[in-house]
C-alpha cells in the first residue's frame, strides 16, 4: 500500500468519524426536542456511545435514523433476527427504566450498542448483562463491547427463559425481543423494588410495558407502542392463521381458533352487512388504544390481513392499510374499517358477513361507542400479570388473558370528565 492509499484512507475514517458525530448530535438534539430524551444521564449516554461501532459497514444516516431500527442479522426466509433498536425506542426504554448509578441490569436480547449505553447509565459501580440465544449475535456483541471500550459488560449465550442467575438480583431488566409471556425466572431475579420493561404481546397486539412488582403480581406503570424482532427459544410463541379465498385474506389469531374453521366455509359469498358507530378518531390520531379495547372486549379477537395482489375487493380494510382488527363468532366475521367523517376526524364502521352478521356488527360498533365515550384520551388499559395458578377471586377486574406462565388481566380506567364537560383527564394512582 503506497503512503498515498494509507493517507486518503485515514482521510476517509477521518471523514466518517465527523459525519458520525455530527449524525449522533443530531439524534440526540431531536429526541430531546421531542420529548423522548428528558433526563440528563440518557442524553450524556447517547451523545457518548458510538453507534456505528456496532453496524460496522452500515451506511452512517441508515444507522443514525432517529425512527428505524437497523438490521444486523435475517434467517434464511429474510427475516430480522437480530438488530440495533431505533434511537427513538432505545432512548424511551431508558428513559421508563430509570436507571442511577450503581444498578445490576439484565438485558433480554443482545446487540452491543444497548449494553454500552446501559453500562454508561450504571457507572463503574454497576453491572451489566446481556443474553442471546443465537452465538453469532453474542460473539459480536462481545466483540464490538471490547472495541467500544466496554468489555466490563457480561455477555451471556444462553436462551433467556430462565433468566441468568448467576448474576441476580437485577435492578432491572429489560427485554429488547417481542415476547409473548413472562417467565417466573424473570420475577424472581427481580430485585425488590426492581422494575422489568418488555415488549409484551397480548392478544396479537403489543406494547412496551414498565411492570413493577405489587403485593404477589406486577402492574404496569407506563406504556409505548414499539416493534421487536420476536422471541427466540423456549419462549417463542406461534399463533394460528387461517388462510381463505386462495390467499387473499387471512386471519391471524393470537391463540387458538375460536371455532372451527369449516364454521367459516362460504363466509364471503354472503351478503356485506354494514354498520357505522357514530364514534370518530382524529385522522392523525393513534388508533393503537382503539385496537387494544376491542381485544380486551372480544372473546373471538383477531388480525385480517388483505394481500393487495389478490385484492378482489371483498374486504375494505381502513385507508390505505392492509390489514384491520376483526373478530370471529360462531359462523360470522367482523372487521373495523373507517369513512371520513369531516375534515379532522373518520368515523369507526364495521363490515361484517356470515349468518349472525347483523347482531356481531351492531356488537362490535356498540363497543367503539364505548370506546368514544368512555376511554378515547383517556389513560388507557392497565395491565396486571399474575402467577399462572392464581384463581379467578384474586385477579383485578378486567379481561384475562391466560398464558404459560402467567395469567394477564386488562383493564380500562375511565377518563374522568369535569363538571364543565372540558375532557380534563385524571390518571388513576395505585
Amino acid at each position: 500500500m503506497t503512503d498515498r492509499t494509507t493517507h486518503e484512507d485515514t482521510a476517509s475514517e477521518v471523514a466518517n468519524s465527523d459525519r458520525a458525530a455530527q449524525l449522533r448530535k443530531q439524534v440526540v438534539d431531536d429526541l430531546i426536542a421531542e420529548g423522548t430524551i428528558v433526563s440528563g444521564p440518557v442524553e450524556e449516554a447517547m451523545r457518548k456511545v458510538r453507534r456505528e461501532l456496532f453496524a460496522p459497514g452500515g451506511d452512517l444516516d441508515e444507522i443514525y435514523h432517529c425512527y428505524n431500527g437497523f438490521v444486523t442479522k435475517r434467517d434464511a426466509e429474510g427475516n430480522a433476527t437480530s438488530s440495533i433498536s431505533a434511537p427513538q425506542v432505545q432512548a424511551h426504554m431508558l428513559e421508563q427504566a430509570e436507571i442511577t448509578t450503581g444498578m445490576r441490569i439484565l438485558e433480554i436480547g443482545s446487540g452491543g450498542y444497548n449494553a454500552a449505553l446501559l453500562a454508561e447509565l450504571v457507572g463503574p459501580s454497576g453491572q451489566v448483562t446481556t443474553v442471546d440465544i443465537d452465538k453469532d449475535v453474542t460473539d459480536r456483541a462481545e466483540r464490538q463491547l471490547a472495541e467500544a471500550g466496554y468489555s466490563q459488560v457480561n455477555v451471556v449465550l444462553v436462551d433467556a427463559e430462565g433468566g441468568v442467575p448467576e448474576y441476580a438480583p437485577y435492578d432491572r431488566i429489560l427485554v429488547t425481543v417481542g415476547t409473548w409471556d413472562i417467565p417466573p425466572a424473570w420475577i424472581a431475579q427481580l430485585a425488590e423494588g426492581g422494575r422489568l420493561l418488555v415488549p409484551l404481546q397480548v392478544r396479537g397486539l403489543s406494547r412496551t410495558l414498565a411492570f413493577e412488582r405489587a403485593d404477589g403480581f406486577l402492574i404496569s406503570r407506563s406504556s409505548r407502542l414499539f416493534g421487536f424482532v420476536p422471541m427466540q427459544g423456549a419462549g417463542a410463541h406461534q399463533g394460528k392463521q387461517l388462510v381463505m379465498r386462495g390467499g387473499e385474506v387471512t386471519l391471524r389469531f393470537d391463540d387458538e381458533f375460536p371455532v372451527d374453521a369449516t364454521a367459516l366455509q362460504g363466509l364471503f359469498d354472503t351478503p356485506r352487512v354494514e354498520v357505522w358507530s357514530g364514534a370518530t378518531i382524529g385522522r392523525f390520531e393513534l388508533w393503537a388504544d382503539a385496537h387494544m379495547w376491542l381485544a380486551s372486549a372480544l372473546p373471538g379477537f383477531c388480525r385480517v390481513v388483505l394481500d393487495r395482489k389478490l385484492d378482489s375487493g371483498v374486504i375494505t380494510p381502513p385507508g390505505r392499510q392492509s390489514g384491520a382488527s376483526a373478530v370471529v363468532a360462531g359462523g360470522s366475521f367482523a372487521y373495523v374499517t373507517t369513512r371520513r367523517a369531516d375534515e379532522e376526524n373518520l368515523e369507526w364502521g364495521v363490515h361484517a358477513f356470515g349468518p349472525d352478521a347483523d347482531d356481531l356488527g351492531e356488537e362490535v360498533a356498540e363497543l367503539l361507542r364505548i370506546w368514544g365515550r368512555e376511554h378515547r384520551g383517556g389513560p388507557g388499559p392497565q395491565f396486571r400479570v399474575y402467577p399462572v395458578g392464581t384463581p379467578d377471586d384474586q385477579l383485578s377486574e378486567g379481561r384475562v388473558i391466560d398464558k404459560k406462565h402467567s395469567r394477564v388481566t386488562i383493564s380500562w380506567p375511565q377518563a374522568a370528565i369535569t363538571a364543565a364537560g372540558q375532557g380534563a383527564l385524571q390518571h388513576p394512582t395505585e
